[in-house]
């Protein structure tokens, strides 16, 4: 029975650490709750860094997920700035990395996220290689895409990802000139596969972005401390005053894994394992958000899903699950983008090889269109672009797992809601 005399831990002060202490006191949870994040900010929501708050459209103050007071307000103990380097899960303690302070726990929530993936060729010591995965990593960012923008400087991205493509948006919004450097043969390949990928390909270049693909960075050239240019795997060398790296995202599991917690496979993506109810393989340690790898009851598939929406909705969950209320976390996967005046929400889960057909309802050469992945006539995902308010049937039509009449799922006249049994 939960009481006043147990105390949750939090360790991750993101998204998912953040609403997950808002649920717990909206749930009655009277004990302590403790919050830590190892960064100085606030617990802040990431997706502005790349969209508004990189484009300098969003404030500040509004990537924040509460206001600052409202941890004393709501008797939240933030430890802001602190790492927690064991956990003991016989004891149920954790301990701070900086003096070793144990804290004892009734249960505890991973929410430690993920980590942007480093450039492993030489010349990544220079100064004006970047990642972006903080909010310091965004601000810097911010003034390094003005000055490129205002000298006519030049920045190469490695990774034609969702991050990658949002910063090629941004800095072309700057003024600066950007190169894209992908292995893979479009844009975005391992998530909308070729048929899609094209779309965004078409999108920046038409913005001026110049596109490398089937290749690899193999080597950043620099002199006096400073980027000079790259080079690829095929011997091109490429003009770069700077250097993104948008290679992916690695779940932040030593904690876990020094804590012996069981960790998913790394072909599922890696993270902590949990189950339908967010539970690691310690009854009383649960995990959240980017870190957490869960069996999809949809997809019937292991899952780790990196998006906002996943943070947005699994740390609640995860709360919940914590005050031992039986509740089962399989929402769809859910993401959003915004590049130029394209705008885009996908929902579902179907990587290249998953589906056997792609339907299109609308005009994908005016980008203004829905489309559909599918598998023996069962929609896997769908992504809107340039049309809204359909979010709802789109998940519907994934929820019911039956099959759909192609013919009226490309037909722009046929009302989705329609289509779902």
């Amino acid at each position: 029975m939960v009481d006043a005399d147990q105390t949750f831990v939090i360790v991750g002060g993101g998204l998912a650490g953040a609403k997950a202490a808002e649920t717990l006191r909206a749930e009655g949870f009277t004990g302590r709750v403790i919050l830590i994040g190892d960064e100085r900010d606030h617990p802040y929501e990431r997706p502005p860094l790349s969209k508004g708050f990189l484009l300098g459209k969003d404030a500040r103050e509004s990537v924040f997920v509460h206001e600052p007071a409202w941890y004393a307000r709501h008797d939240v103990e933030l430890h802001l700035g602190q790492t927690v380097d064991a956990i003991d899960p016989a004891a149920r303690t954790v301990r701070f990395g900086d003096d070793g302070t144990l804290v004892h726990y009734d249960k505890l929530l991973l929410a430690t996220g993920a980590e942007p993936r480093r450039l492993d060729v030489p010349g990544t010591g220079l100064a004006g290689v970047h990642h972006l995965r903080r909010l310091a990593h965004a601000e810097r960012l911010k003034g390094v895409l003005s000055a490129l923008g205002r000298d006519n400087g030049h920045l190469v991205i490695a990774g034609a990802g969702w991050i990658g493509l949002e910063i090629a948006a941004a800095a072309r919004g700057y003024g600066a000139e950007v190169t894209v450097i992908e292995p893979g043969p479009t844009p975005l390949h391992g998530v909308l596969g070729p048929e899609l990928g094209t779309v965004f390909a078409d999108l920046h270049r038409e913005h001026g972005v110049r596109f490398h693909f089937g290749v690899r960075l193999t080597e950043i050239i620099g002199q006096d401390g400073m980027v000079l240019a790259v080079r690829t795997d095929d011997g091109e060398e490429h003009p770069a005053h700077d250097v993104l790296a948008a290679i992916g995202a690695a779940p932040r599991t030593a904690l876990a894994e020094a804590a012996g917690l069981e960790l998913a496979d790394r072909a599922h993506g890696g993270g902590v394992a949990v189950d339908a109810r967010l539970r690691t393989s310690d009854p009383h340690i649960f995990a959240a958000g980017d870190v957490a790898s869960f069996r999809h009851p949809l997809f019937g598939t292991t899952l780790r899903v990196e998006h906002w929406a996943n943070a947005l909705n699994g740390g609640p969950a995860a709360a919940r699950a914590m005050l031992g209320k039986d509740e089962t976390y399989d929402r769809v996967p859910y993401f959003f983008s915004d590049q130029y005046d394209l705008g885009m929400e996908y929902s579902g889960w179907a990587p290249p090889g998953s589906y056997d057909e792609v339907v299109i309802r609308g005009d994908a050469g005016k980008r203004e269109f829905l489309a559909f992945w599918l598998k023996d006539g069962r929609v896997l995902a769908g992504m809107n672009v340039n049309v809204w308010d359909v979010t709802e049937p789109v998940q519907a039509l994934i929820r019911s797992g039956a099959p759909v009449d192609r013919d009226a799922l490309a037909a722009p006249h046929v009302p989705l809601e329609s289509l779902v049994p």
